[in-house]
């Protein structure tokens, strides 16, 4: 079993919550959302992110509007729905609750 397998299993795992974690601080375009996941060290690529959002937007998590730009074509800025902030909410607390459990697990594990 491959590490790297795991790895991107649980970055998969939690991408969805800290997309809309950061679209709910502001108004992002899928630059700015590809960006701050880098910076946050979840790194991942764009053929990732933009069926994710396609599937936000559709769960009516997500809206998006169209907005020119100086230096490009127009971009799509994607912004948090009331439905997709409720769901935020749940997922941070099932984020807290999980986060607690295995950090209990694993700083008890008797085999250590």
């Amino acid at each position: 079993m491959k590490i790297e397998n795991t790895t991107a299993q649980m970055r998969k795992g939690i991408l969805e919550f800290c997309i809309l974690s950061l679209i709910s601080g502001r108004d992002l375009y899928t630059s700015e959302i590809l960006e701050s996941l880098k910076n946050g060290k979840m790194v991942v690529v764009e053929g990732t992110v933009y069926p994710l959002l396609t599937r936000l937007k559709n769960a009516d998590l997500l809206q998006y509007r169209w907005e020119e730009s100086t230096s490009g074509p127009p971009r799509k800025y994607y912004s948090i729905t009331t439905k997709g902030k409720s769901f935020l909410s749940e997922l941070q607390q099932v984020w807290n609750e999980l986060n607690k459990a295995v950090i209990h697990i694993t700083k008890n594990n008797p085999n250590e």
